[in-house]
């Protein structure tokens, strides 16, 4: 990834100091990362993507499941080995572990330098800088929501995330982010929109809302349908083309929502429904509502009020009390539906979750098929889906060159969210990162499309692509 271009800065010697980021885990770690990175750039620190370059490095940790500690931890001690070469100065670690394991990772690996807790993000300089060394952040849950007026560097091309809310609220026993992110706390309409309309002066062509449990959004803050309001808000106060919305709970989804898409083309016609599973039985294990009967009520509603409506979920296979009949309803639950996008995670036990007594009773190894088995099927079916698209001219949002072959675009349909969809590799025709085009459907495959631009709609204003500042894990 290239260098961003910033101020220069002396910072804690007698020549610049280059600092670079790897952040971890989901999109809205990633917020706090380009937020970090915010701070830096207006101390005056000069950010690099280039590992090779970077004097400080910070990592971004994710505590969700066993193998993304697995994978922060990992991060950590390769930085660490570069410490002992003496290609790297300072290592400080911030994001969830952090959060709430600070006093162990100091304990185990002395090498890190400095902590910085989701409740002091605007640390990051005095970390940066060492003056931070001896300190913990609080162990205990987030209690903290930042504003607009907080700096962030944007890290994504063409598209941003507007994070809506911090922490959750909801009892899911195998999710302990309740007790690192803290209560469900939404911020204000007004200061998202603010968020909103400097992401669009900077050319941003999608927004994508997230938070732990978007569609409570507004709750904490006493009025209803929050999420559609707030939707409404941004369609009203800017212009920019696409706006969508991530991880849906399907207790608190308003259904009023997909009135709004039907009738608002820039609010795009996709939902992301994380259900976790279709067995009643595993579900209430979860300390989760529905079953398969009122989730298949919920996705027949929706797609008969937006008949194009693109449909993503997640499931965790291997669960306690997942028996061979209870993942067979999940497959035949799948079969029924036809998701255009599926994700499937193993269970990951951890004693830190509040189902930590369920145990983990099944196998890896069954767990792995189960996974495997049911992402075989979703393969077939997305694939269907895939091909009734074919020959048809749609939308589609530029992110730049295929990474694997220059020669290639890369970009994304409206159907395909950033990062966990498949993606439109484009063979013929040019345009500019963060552009919005008409492409014509040419191949289908089960999870990437082939196009060729027919035509641009919008050129992109700010090739945020090409100045990256963060590198993923």
């Amino acid at each position: 990834m290239a260098k961003v271009s910033t101020a220069q800065s002396q910072v804690g010697g007698s020549r610049p100091v280059r600092v670079g980021m790897i952040s971890l885990g989901c999109a809205k770690n990633l917020v706090d990362g380009e937020m970090m990175l915010g701070h830096l750039q207006r101390a005056g620190v000069e950010v690099t993507a280039e590992a090779s370059q970077a004097d400080v490095v910070v990592i971004n940790t994710c505590g969700f499941i066993t193998d993304a500690k697995r994978e922060s931890i990992d991060s950590i001690l390769e930085v660490v080995e570069g410490k002992r070469r003496g290609d790297v100065r300072r290592l400080v670690v911030a994001g969830c572990m952090a959060q709430a394991y600070a006093n162990d990772l100091r304990r185990e690996i002395p090498e890190i330098d400095a902590f910085v807790g989701l409740d002091e993000l605007e640390r990051i300089t005095e970390a940066v800088r060492g003056e931070l060394a001896s300190h913990v952040p609080d162990q205990r849950g987030a209690l903290k929501i930042y504003d607009h007026s907080n700096p962030r560097l944007v890290s994504t091309g063409g598209y941003a995330y507007l994070k809506v809310a911090e922490g959750c609220d909801n009892p899911c026993s195998f999710c302990h982010i309740p007790a690192m992110r803290g209560a469900f706390r939404s911020r204000r309409i007004g200061d998202l929109v603010c968020e909103a309309r400097h992401l669009e002066e900077l050319g941003i062509q999608e927004l994508v809302l997230i938070a732990q449990d978007t569609t409570r959004y507004g709750e904490d803050l006493r009025f209803d349908n929050g999420l559609r309001h707030l939707v409404e808000s941004l369609l009203a106060e800017t212009a920019i083309p696409w706006i969508r919305f991530l991880y849906a709970y399907p207790a608190t989804l308003d259904f009023g929502l997909f009135d709004l898409m039907a009738s608002e083309e820039r609010f795009l016609s996709y939902l992301d429904v994380p259900l976790q599973h279709a067995s009643r039985a595993v579900l209430k294990a979860m300390r989760r509502g529905g079953d398969s009967r009122s989730y298949r009520k919920l996705i027949e509603r929706a797609r008969t009020t937006v008949p194009n409506l693109a449909v993503r979920t997640t499931f965790i296979v291997g669960f306690p009390g997942e028996g061979d009949a209870e993942f067979d309803e999940l497959m035949d639950f799948v079969r029924e539906i036809r998701f255009d996008h599926l994700g499937v995670f193993t269970y990951s036990w951890q004693e830190e979750n509040p189902g930590a007594a369920l145990g983990d009773p099944v196998p890896e190894d069954l767990k792995q098929a189960r996974r495997e088995e049911l992402l075989e099927l979703q393969q077939t079916i997305a694939l269907e889906r895939n091909r009734e698209l074919l020959g048809r001219t749609l939308p589609a949002l530029v992110s730049g060159s295929l990474a694997e072959m220059d020669l290639l675009l890369e970009g994304r349909l409206q159907r395909q969210a950033p990062e966990i969809d498949g993606r439109l590799l484009i063979n013929d025709g040019t345009a500019s990162a963060g552009s919005l085009v008409e492409a014509e459907i040419l191949e289908a495959h089960p999870y990437d499309l082939v196009g060729r631009i027919v035509r641009v709609l919008r050129e992109g204003v700010s090739d945020t692509a090409s100045r990256l500042p963060v590198r993923p894990g």
